[in-house]
């Protein structure tokens, strides 16, 4: 056999875990120079701005109505541009939705007020938390939590995206490269630590490019809450460890911060650990990706009977786990595919209503938007072919429009509207 070391000491043979912290400092530098070179001067995110026509949409208006008030310098005046076209940012948008709501209070008219500045009633109306969780790599997970954040905050709520994987894909799409934006201390961990280096969740979440929605970033010291919490029910069967189990410490940190936002998304980690555990435990409510391929079906059957079996003991230990609503979303889909297809079929005739009308089709825009670090939201129509955007932003609005009604209904309103 041919000694791939031979003719070299064994001082000069990297060891495996320098050669594989050197790998991870090259993909880094590399990384980073890409972003340098995609979102220059900066290196941050922004989001692009809005064509009067949709800012009107979004807010719920003609665009005849959005040029008056734009002529009577009435709300913020928008940025124009060659032949006089009128582009809005997203805080503009917002500052819009406030103005028009505080106009139809003052005449009276409280359900148009509510139709332009969506925010819950606190009194009346919990904090929606949704997890969105499977443990099987691949099912869209990540994506699916972004483009839903996104598109909540685009229809004028206030949102906090917390990043629970470890691999912080999440917090690379809003533009964070965890090894290098963040410290210690930095992610959901050090709000929900045993120790005393515990910190105040308000001190740890960051601010967007996206108006209104705030981030939750993640790195790989999440990885310690799966590490210390044994060692914590440890001490506690001894009769020494801190008070508060660890599947409320979530729900504790989330409801520091509650008053300053509507809904929460959580995107989990791919494998049922205590911080998937936990985040269930803080979650209102819960969608299940699900890629229509035999493999992640059979991988989702054993996901949900081991989901059962550890709910079932927290509850056992006190623990509320009473979700507004569960349902499965069909991801990556190709409706081409007979087998898919015929997936698709056997989930629906399965769970019925609790797998989502809408699918999320398998779309090359959403692909190719990725390729640098951004979402079909961020993207504009004109950077692909229309019919290929067109068809993935479709299928993209009926998802998270539907996902948004299930949450008005959770909180007793009659009708919703989306991005």
């Amino acid at each position: 056999m041919l000694n791939k070391n031979a003719g070299r000491t064994e001082a000069q043979t990297p060891a495996a875990d320098e050669r594989i912290a050197a790998d991870a400092a090259l993909l880094s530098g590399q990384l980073r120079v890409l972003r340098d070179r995609v979102f220059p001067p900066a290196s941050q995110k922004a989001l692009r701005t809005f064509t009067s026509g949709e800012a009107a949409r979004l807010i719920g208006v003609s665009d005849g109505y959005l040029r008056q008030l734009s002529i009577a310098g009435e709300g913020p005046q928008p940025e124009t541009g060659s032949g006089g076209r009128r582009f809005y940012s997203l805080a503009d948008i917002n500052a819009l939705r406030r103005h028009l709501a505080e106009q139809a209070r003052a005449k009276g008219n409280l359900p148009k007020a509510r139709s332009y500045v969506k925010w819950r009633e606190p009194e009346s109306e919990h904090l929606q938390v949704i997890a969105v969780t499977n443990f099987k790599g691949g099912s869209g997970k990540t994506t699916t939590s972004a483009h839903l954040a996104q598109h909540l905050a685009l229809a004028g709520y206030r949102v906090l995206a917390v990043d629970l994987d470890p691999q912080a894909s999440l917090s690379a799409l809003f533009g964070y490269q965890p090894e290098i934006d963040l410290s210690g201390n930095d992610t959901l961990y050090g709000a929900i630590r045993y120790d005393d280096e515990r910190r105040p969740l308000s001190e740890i979440l960051r601010k967007t490019y996206f108006d209104g929605l705030d981030l939750v970033p993640g790195n790989l010291e999440l990885h310690e809450f799966e590490h210390t919490t044994p060692r914590m029910l440890a001490e506690r069967q001894a009769g020494s460890g801190p008070d508060g189990f660890f599947f409320a410490r979530i729900q504790a940190a989330l409801a520091s911060v509650a008053d300053d936002y509507d809904v929460v998304v959580i995107d989990c980690p791919p494998q049922l650990g205590f911080l998937t555990l936990s985040a269930l435990c803080a979650a209102t409510s819960v969608i299940v990706t699900v890629h229509p391929q035999m493999l992640d079906v059979a991988s989702m059957s054993q996901f949900l009977y081991m989901t059962a079996d550890l709910l079932s003991v927290v509850r056992a230990a006190g623990g509320t786990l009473n979700f507004d609503f569960l349902r499965y979303l069909v991801t990556r889909y190709e409706p081409n595919d007979g087998p898919q297809t015929q997936i698709v079929g056997f989930l629906r005739s399965q769970f019925g209503e609790r797998v989502l009308t809408a699918p999320m089709v398998k779309s090359t825009a959403i692909s190719d938007a990725g390729l640098t670090k951004q979402t079909l939201y961020e993207v504009g129509r004109d950077s692909f072919t229309r019919t290929t955007y067109d068809r993935a932003m479709e299928a993209l609005t009926a998802v998270n429009t539907e996902i948004e009604g299930l949450m008005l209904e959770a909180w007793g309103r009659n009708q919703g509207g989306g991005a």
